[in-house]
């Protein structure tokens, strides 16, 4: 089994490799870094909130005036969705999917979450 501890790891490793590609200017790469994290991060409040946080920034730096609105109030309602388990599991975090939308998980982050104990459907 996966522990919590090793997946808020792996997030952070996401969290840091999305920044490098951020600061290389490919923002395809950070993007689908950021959103991997994201669904990892989504049963947890802390690493959910803080995954949305980076989101925001790639979003300023970019100049995403609609990812910087929609990570907002993603900030605001992302955490507290995590601490009481309504999240739509496997939704990429992105401003351009409904917050709201459940998303099927890709294959290797689908066995992270299942190995953790999390629900992946």
């Amino acid at each position: 089994m996966t522990s919590i501890k090793e997946i808020k790891q792996l997030i952070s490793v996401y969290r840091i490799d999305a920044k490098e590609a951020r600061l290389r200017g490919d923002w395809q790469r950070c993007w689908q870094l950021l959103e991997d994290a994201h669904v990892l991060s989504q049963p947890w409040a802390w690493p959910h909130i803080q995954v949305h946080g980076s989101m925001l920034v790639a979003g300023w730096r970019s100049r995403d005036i609609r990812e910087v609105q929609g990570q907002i109030l993603r900030l605001i309602v992302g955490g507290p969705a995590s601490a009481i388990g309504k999240y739509p599991v496997g939704n990429t975090g992105r401003a351009r999917i409904p917050a709201t939308q459940p998303m099927p998980i890709a294959g290797e982050l689908a066995e992270v979450l299942q190995r953790a104990g999390q629900r992946i459907d």
